[in-house]
């Protein structure tokens, strides 16, 4: 398949890309699912390494990346369909899945209604609930009154520790810079998504094996966070890594490590 491929939806395009090496043409699926203001980049470190081993399938969610941007709000149930319809068009039964923040809640909505759909679940940086209704609406007004550029420097103290950020600036540099020309309407949108979803409750019917991944620096998600994941699904177990919010970038070895063992095992 060629690198960029575009799924056409009634209201909007999603931008996707599918990578394998030969020896792995007819293994299993692995689905890989964004952040909040990134694009499907954001798992270049974990695609070099994992589509030896599977199908690799990343996508940029709705107004992110090269997706164009339906009118806004959206909901969690919105961009889990997003999900489904592209698993539909590509005619793929059953993959892994691999989200973080956004994306593990967005797994976590396709666990409870679409289940069968997938086999292994993980989990990332991710919560039940995250934030307040009242974060996520300050969020959308400061992005209204001042672009997400205005965002870059403390999005990058959430996102990575001091360390990173000086000694892998050009890695931090460049995410951040496609966090700034994210559609701040399909950014918002999503804000709209967060701030309705509270799945506290509806986890405990996730059936698939879970694993719930936190960075042990994270602040958006700490590993309370994930502990009551892996605590309040059927069968789930909780690892923390070095890092911060976006973890699978600043322990990328160990976070690949971990995600192959359980997605082998």
């Amino acid at each position: 398949m060629p690198d960029d491929a575009f799924l056409v939806l009634p209201t909007h395009k999603l931008h996707y890309r599918v990578a394998c090496e030969a020896a792995a043409s007819s293994a299993p699926w692995l689905l890989f699912c964004n952040s909040l203001g990134t694009d499907l980049h954001m798992w270049d470190a974990q695609t070099t390494e994992l589509a030896r081993h599977f199908r690799v399938l990343r996508y940029d969610r709705r107004g992110h990346g090269q997706s164009t941007t339906p009118p806004p709000p959206y909901s969690l149930a919105d961009l889990g369909r997003d999900t489904l319809a592209l698993l539909d068009a590509l005619e793929i039964e059953r993959a892994h899945f691999c989200g973080l923040s956004i994306g593990g809640l967005t797994g976590q909505w396709l666990g409870i209604h679409a289940g069968s759909r997938f086999d292994r679940m993980v989990l990332c940086a991710t919560a039940a609930k995250i934030g307040t209704v009242e974060s996520w609406s300050a969020r959308i007004a400061a992005v209204r009154a001042n672009g997400l550029a205005a965002l870059t420097t403390a999005t990058a103290e959430r996102w990575f520790t001091p360390t990173f950020n000086a000694e892998h600036a050009d890695v931090a540099a460049s995410i951040l810079d496609s966090f700034a020309k994210v559609d701040a309407e399909g950014y918002n949108g999503c804000c709209a998504a967060l701030a309705a979803a509270d799945l506290r409750e509806q986890i405990q019917a996730i059936s698939n094996p879970v694993l719930a991944i936190s960075g042990d620096d994270d602040q958006v998600c700490p590993p309370s966070d994930l502990n009551f994941i892996a605590n309040n699904v059927r069968t789930g177990r909780h690892v923390s890594l070095p890092g911060r919010h976006i973890f699978n970038l600043e322990s990328a070895a160990a976070f690949n490590a971990v995600l192959l063992g359980f997605l082998r095992s």
